[in-house]
């Protein structure tokens, strides 16, 4: 079951690698890597928390504000990227047996998209986050975008 404490383990300074195709809907594209530097902290007691990640690399930088619903024992994790100034659609979700998995809809290229992210491997020194599309109503899934966290050495 979800608590307001999932994401204590995001909280501080990272080093993420990226893995990320470059036609999110295509799954025969290819996949661009790059590196960012992703920062996070926590607020209401825990029961929210923002990160930060900077691209440096590509000239842009992305936040997710994560909110803990206690009503709903639910989270709604919400991301905006410097090349576009907008909140993207939420995904709502939680962890069971160490995965957490949360899902929402938006748009991608013109299309209605079914979204979904999963947090694994989550430990004190490593995690990993994955986004997938789907097409089809969450029938099937393509994972266009991989990130491995490490704790950054030198905050």
């Amino acid at each position: 079951m979800s608590g307001p404490h999932d994401f204590d383990f995001l909280h501080g300074t990272w080093d993420v690698a990226h893995r990320r195709r470059t036609d999110f809907l295509d799954p025969g594209s290819d996949w661009e890597e790059f590196r960012a530097m992703g920062r996070c902290w926590s607020l209401f007691g825990g029961a929210a928390n923002i990160d930060e990640m900077k691209v440096p690399d590509q000239g842009w930088s992305g936040l997710t504000l994560r909110l803990f619903e206690p009503e709903s024992g639910q989270w709604s994790l919400h991301w905006s990227s410097s090349r576009s100034g907008r909140l993207f659609p939420p995904v709502v979700g939680g962890f069971a047996e160490g995965l957490g998995t949360f899902h929402g809809d938006d748009t991608y290229d013109g299309r209605d998209v079914r979204v979904r992210y999963l947090w694994s491997g989550v430990s004190p020194t490593t995690a990993r986050w994955e986004q997938a599309f789907s097409v089809d109503h969450g029938e099937t899934w393509l994972t266009n975008w991989v990130m491995d966290f490490a704790p950054r050495a030198d905050p």
